[in-house]
């Protein structure tokens, strides 16, 4: 009688991901510092988030007054009003110009997503530095002072991105972008606001590992009566 034929050797198990786990949709991101030349997608995002904040009444500013505001001579990145511009891409960033900045070297990442992302306003929001490049959001913050901690911290006055970009991580990119320039300038902290409607960017923040003051309350003078105290003796 033949002899039985030896076990096959062990096969080692593959490390290769199945072709259908592979990601399919990669987006690529940048974080860049604005330019004069994005005051239009600048302008429309905050409107934007005045419709989300349910506070277009109170929404007055125009590309002009952001124009003649934002980036004017003096105003110099981390030293005064400072915008971070999100924006994303089918395809790597091919113009490297912002790349040159003497204050803030872009940052990229690419974001794997299970779907594509429908974005239905592309078009108004298509940047003059690429055909596929386009502005998903931004966040605007400057530089203000703890006297406890006797250093220097960042305010964020505002951190937005439009709706069919969010749940995607990219919130916290924005964040963790200016919390990144801070660590760098050796600054003590970095704060903002909450709408107390607003759970989900609570939990969101809380899970960042960022404290939800509940013993301060925002104090605000504007309008007329900010004219009238101004006028008083």
């Amino acid at each position: 009688m033949a002899a039985a034929a030896p076990p096959p050797p062990p096969t080692e198990p593959s490390t290769k991901m199945p072709e259908t786990a592979l990601p399919r949709h990669p987006v690529f991101t940048r974080i860049r510092l604005g330019t004069p030349s994005d005051v239009p997608y600048i302008h429309k995002l905050m409107y934007q988030m005045a419709v989300f904040e349910r506070l277009t009444h109170q929404f007055s500013a125009t590309e002009s007054s952001y124009s003649s505001t934002l980036f004017t001579p003096t105003n110099q990145p981390f030293q005064s009003i400072t915008i971070f511009i999100l924006e994303v891409s089918p395809n790597p960033f091919t113009d490297t110009h912002f790349d040159n900045n003497p204050f803030y070297k872009p940052s990229t990442k690419v974001v794997n997503l299970d779907l594509p992302i429908d974005d239905p306003e592309k078009e108004l929001f298509r940047t003059q530095h690429g055909n596929e490049v386009f502005v998903a959001g931004f966040v605007l913050f400057f530089p203000n002072y703890s006297t406890f901690l006797g250093k220097h911290g960042f305010y964020v006055e505002d951190l937005f991105v439009r709706e069919c970009y969010r749940r995607k991580g990219f919130g916290r990119m924005l964040l963790t972008a200016v919390a990144k320039q801070a660590v760098k300038m050796g600054y003590g902290r970095v704060e903002w606001t909450v709408l107390d409607w607003n759970l989900n960017a609570i939990n969101f923040y809380e899970d960042m590992g960022a404290n939800v003051l509940q013993d301060w309350r925002l104090c605000r003078l504007t309008g007329d009566n900010l004219e009238s105290y101004g006028a008083t003796d």
